[in-house]
This record gives structure tokens, sequence and C-alpha cells, in this order.
């Protein structure tokens, strides 16, 4: 590769300009080139993974559980937000519980009936 140097500050602005379009074009060529080369590598690789991911789930053989619903035990009476009482506690049930109020404020007094999952009603039939 020649190093040459150039004078910027003394070219006009068309020489820049082709100079820029120049370079513009050489980068998009050489960014081609790599992304095919990298588009290739990757299609090796794939085909490497797509043999152990056809045979991993043969291998397990059990289909996933069904999992229950889960049902919201309490509700922020302002909004009518719900929280089954699992995870992280909601930011309005922090607040209230930060206010003073207890938890068991917030309870639903009758839950609302449960939904049935794909599996009750597969046993059903």
């Amino acid at each position: 590769m020649v190093a040459e140097k150039f004078d910027f500050s003394s070219m006009s602005v068309d020489e820049l300009w082709s100079l820029h379009e120049e370079i513009s074009a050489m980068l998009s060529a050489r960014i081609e080139e790599e992304k095919r080369e990298l588009e290739k590598r990757l299609a090796i690789l794939n085909r490497g993974v797509g043999a152990i991911r056809d045979t991993a789930p043969a291998a397990s053989g059990k289909p996933r559980r069904a999992y229950p619903v889960v049902v919201p035990r309490y509700r922020n009476p302002e909004t009518s937000e719900t929280w089954s009482g699992r995870g992280k506690l909601p930011r309005w049930m922090a607040a209230a519980m930060k206010a003073g109020r207890a938890m068991d404020e917030f309870l639903i007094s009758a839950p609302p009936p449960l939904r049935e999952t794909a599996k009750s009603k597969d046993a059903r039939r």
C-alpha cells in the first residue's frame, strides 16, 4: 500500500468530494467482501448446530408440562391492577405498605373462576 501524503487544506471542494467518493467505494467493496466471508463462515457453523439441535429434543423425549393458571390474590382498588402474590412486590403495593397499609387490605375476596388449561380440556375428551 502506497502511503501518499495529501494536503487536504489546499485541495478544492471538488477534489475532496471525488476523493471521498473513491474512499467510500473502496470501503463499500471491502465491507461487502468481508460480509460475504462472514456469512459463509456462519453458514458452515450453522450446519453443525442444526445437527445438534435436531437431536436434542429427541434425546429428552418428554414434552413440556402444562403449568397451572396463576390466580391474582391482590387488587389495587384505585387502578384495578392485580398481583398473584408471586415475584417482586408491585410498585403500587410497595407504596401502600410504605404508607402504613397492610397487604390483607388488598386481598381479593372471591377469586375469579379458574380458566381451563389445554391439558385439562384434553383430559375431559
